[in-house]
């Protein structure tokens, strides 16, 4: 019978067919022999996230993923990339999650991720502890580009746009407040005041003189976005009665994890970038399943390769993740394996978009279908049919004969 449960999300796997792979997507034209060994012993469909004509973000997906509303328990991405960064948040407190950029001296923004730098730990010490007008700013590094900011102080408030507009080819955005009250609009101005200053520094910082000597986009903006107070949900354990882990690279998906209660576990290969030990995140998942009964374990880099139209960068891997894939096919006979995505991430559009992801429920007692591949197509023809994010704890909890009964 089964007793405990796997998920593993595959950030931004789905594609759309692209023409120089023979019209396939990057995940169909991928030689995948694991993943289509556990879909054969599967029950397969697709979902959409949020539903359908619904662009999913990576923070609001997978909390619908784990049953939590974004309506009812989201309270900007912030608060959720901090808590992966490790920073304690004190009430009061306004958290942003920030991109390392690139503008030009117009401030037209020229690259939203400097190139993709990869570390950012001096870019942020030159910020960490700044102080404007009684307001101290807490900068503190993420994942590769990535940064967690924390505005410490009073009468501050989250109710204020992102500054970053979410496209490269346009002006960074002046923050301005979304209602009237005084507090958002102090908000508003001590964080204009900061990113000005912030942008100062980093145009003379001695790592943005060695990238601009070397060819490379000096990492002279942050870009803001998603702020946010923390919020106090109820604990994944206290919602399903599962005791559970994270494994993860990206410090968004340890912030989810965190955010919801879960045992945060460290890998030290695993660093949410395409050269990330795939293997080892799966050797993770064997061990910590004998302790916990829900493990949620994210691979990240097949969402950035597609933000970066790398379509054969993504194809290659999805084998690499396939490969490693090979652990999860012994499992123990009490666990129900989960594999799905969070969003497609088109290597055409090089963004997210609403199109469904392929899902997999696999594990003793599963009604298996007729699918025979892990991929867009094969699973859009599975039993499970279409899902949304909502209905895929649900989903495994029927499997482990955990639901509650409708009516008497």
């Amino acid at each position: 019978m089964l007793k405990k449960i796997v998920i593993l999300v595959c950030d931004g796997l789905g594609d759309r067919p692209i023409k120089n792979l023979g019209a396939l997507t990057p995940l169909e034209a991928a030689k995948t022999p694991n993943l289509d060994a556990l879909a054969k012993e599967a029950e397969c469909g697709m979902m959409y996230t949020l539903g359908r004509c619904q662009v999913p973000g990576s923070d609001v997906a997978h909390l619908a993923i784990m049953g939590y509303s974004q309506h009812e328990y989201y309270s900007g991405r912030g608060t959720i990339e901090v808590a992966g960064i490790g920073i304690n948040l004190r009430p009061g407190d306004v958290a942003l999650r920030g991109n390392f950029g690139t503008v030009d001296d117009n401030q037209l923004i020229i690259d939203r991720r400097a190139g993709r730098i990869r570390v950012v730990e001096q870019l942020t010490q030159s910020l960490d502890g700044l102080e404007i007008d009684g307001v101290k700013f807490v900068v503190k590094p993420g994942t590769g580009h990535r940064a967690g900011i924390v505005m410490r102080g009073e009468g501050l408030s989250n109710a204020i746009i992102d500054a970053d507009p979410h496209k490269p080819g346009i002006p960074i955005r002046n923050v301005t407040p979304t209602n009237n009250s005084p507090k958002a609009q102090r908000t508003a101005q001590v964080l204009n005041k900061f990113l000005e200053k912030s942008h100062e520094i980093l145009k003379k910082h001695p790592l943005n003189e060695i990238r601009k000597k070397e060819g490379k986009y000096p990492a002279n903006y942050l870009l803001v976005r998603g702020a946010g107070f923390y919020k106090k949900v109820p604990s994944f354990e206290e919602r399903y009665n599962l005791s559970s882990c994270c494994i993860a690279g990206g410090g968004l998906y340890k912030g989810v994890g965190s955010f919801l209660g879960m045992k945060v576990i460290k890998v030290p290969e695993a660093t949410g970038l395409p050269d990330t030990n795939i293997k080892a995140k799966f050797q993770s998942v064997l061990t910590c399943i004998d302790k916990y009964d829900f493990v949620f374990v994210h691979v990240k880099a097949a969402d950035s390769l597609g933000e970066d139209g790398n379509f054969e960068g993504k194809k290659n891997f999805i084998e690499k993740l396939d490969s490693a894939s090979k652990l999860l096919l012994n499992l123990p006979d009490d666990v129900l394996l989960i594999i799905t995505a969070d969003h497609s991430t088109p290597c055409e559009l090089k963004s997210h978009s609403a199109d469904a992801v392929p899902i997999l429920y696999r594990g003793n007692g599963v009604r298996t279908d007729d699918v025979m591949a892990f991929n867009e197509r094969a699973c859009k023809k599975g039993g499970l049919g279409i899902i949304e994010g909502k209905h895929v704890i649900p989903h495994a909890q029927n499997l482990l004969g955990t639901l509650k009964l409708v009516g008497a």
